[in-house]
């Protein structure tokens, strides 16, 4: 099939390159000249395991190309998938301008062919945005104000983990299509088939529904975050071990243990942007969201109450302190820092005077666009830790599970961590000397 994949951030990239390695023509668009040569040449610019390689043997092939000509795009596509960006405004409700802007060129496009093709064969439009239900109605009626062409509309929303993303897409659990005639629910399945060859589901269903499975499916797993949260919360309040306490609640089948990690709360481009939509699309329809009110409540106040412990052992004053931080991105295998516990945390250090020293295998360079020069990049974990006063651990790379630990105590000032994601036992810090914070466990002192 020839496919067009508006946008070539994390979805549109890693959608095209895997459609594109299963034999289909995929043209991926971007405005950004830059990007689009540097993706030509194979190279990709956004860090993801497997996803260079897979784009360089897709452009070899020419199954996979990269242009900034919208028309051309547009005109020769069968499939148009919209993957541009729904940033959250000050309300918390996505803002679809991208979206809407993106419809807009389609529907000039689509009315501009001169081809008998364009007249008989209806292009079918994908948002594959996450975007609050309602969306698709809103683009196709963008799109019905160029043309009187057809066109078909279609909601496949993505469910893709950051540095897991080309297994997630290849091996789905499932695949989600809303649509509203049977012809175009038929073409995506065709095009989906060889992704679900292990008798995973392809679910084809109304449009508002397949729009909505996105959020809720984010929404619940935001909840569960926050919940084991505030159950870490309870178990330093009276002197429980959260680690014992998940152990014993999950082995419960009806619960599971996936997601119910303590730790700083969660971050990235989804899981924020989403509960806030969901909020967002309560308060509009007058049908409040009080539990996600509380889940995203819970999860600011996690960084807070974090932020907190390191207050009450140095101080607020922390001019003339050293602080380490290990960890910058705010998942392992993501240089993604958007809504980054990390962040919040290293500006508010440095708004209470303190040199800040970080290291992350590979966030230093999308750091330097939020922080610039005002925190130290340190080349290695050890480097971080010269003279300094504390350390602080925000993201749980694997790099940090097994450290020298007495040659850290060695190059410190003080044998004091702040562990937020609970990478080491207490036991083991007590034995090596630390004074050792984390999250729902007793402190070591």
């Amino acid at each position: 099939m020839r496919l067009t994949m508006v946008g070539t951030g994390y979805v549109g990239l890693v959608t095209g390159t895997c459609l594109a390695n299963t034999g289909n023509d995929v043209t991926c668009l971007d405005i950004d000249q830059k990007k689009i040569e540097k993706l030509n040449r194979g190279e990709s610019p956004i860090y993801e395991p497997g996803l260079d390689e897979l784009i360089r043997r897709n452009v070899k092939a020419s199954r996979l190309k990269f242009t900034t000509d919208k028309l051309a795009a547009y005109r020769r596509a069968e499939i148009i998938f919209i993957c541009v960006g729904t940033p959250s405004d000050e309300m918390g409700r996505a803002d679809l301008k991208y979206v809407l802007a993106a419809a807009r060129d389609i529907g000039e496009a689509i009315e501009s062919d001169p081809t008998p093709e364009a007249e008989r064969k209806a292009k079918i439009i994908v948002v594959k945005s996450t975007v609050p239900v309602g969306t698709n109605a809103k683009v196709k009626k963008e799109i019905a104000g160029k043309t009187k062409k057809p066109f078909t509309m279609a909601s496949n929303p993505e469910f893709l983990k950051e540095g897991a993303a080309i297994n997630d897409f290849n091996k789905p659990d499932r695949v989600v299509v809303g649509c509203s005639d049977k012809a175009t629910g038929d073409r995506m399945r065709d095009l989906y088939e060889p992704f679900v060859r292990n008798g995973n589901p392809i679910f084809v269903m109304d449009i508002p529904s397949a729009e909505m499975v996105k959020y809720a499916a984010n929404a619940m797993l935001a909840t569960k975050i926050s919940f084991i949260n505030e159950i870490a919360n309870l178990c330093e309040a009276y002197g429980a071990d959260i680690d014992e306490v998940r152990r014993g609640m999950c082995s419960d089948k009806r619960i599971g243990n996936q997601f119910l990690y303590p730790g700083l709360g969660y971050g990235g481009s989804c899981f924020p942007k989403d509960v806030l939509a969901c909020i967002s699309m309560g308060d509009e329809k007058k049908s409040p969201t009080a539990l996600l009110a509380a889940v995203h409540e819970v999860n600011q106040n996690q960084r807070i109450a974090f932020l907190a412990k390191i207050d009450r052992q140095l101080g607020k004053d922390l001019k003339g302190r050293r602080i380490a931080v290990w960890g910058i991105a705010f998942k392992p295998g993501t240089d993604d820092i958007r809504e980054a516990p990390s962040i919040t945390l290293m500006q508010n250090l440095l708004a209470r005077g303190a040199k800040v020293v970080a290291f992350d295998p590979v966030a230093h360079e999308t750091c330097q666009h939020v922080l610039g020069d005002k925190i130290e990049y340190a080349p290695d974990p050890l480097a971080t830790l010269d003279k300094a006063d504390a350390l602080v651990i925000c993201t749980d790379w694997d790099e940090f599970r097994h450290p020298d630990f007495d040659e850290m105590k060695r190059r410190m000032s003080a044998a004091l961590i702040f562990d937020g994601r609970n990478l080491y036992r207490t036991e083991v810090m007590r034995e090596h000397g630390f004074t050792y914070h984390s999250v729902g466990r007793d402190s070591v002192k």
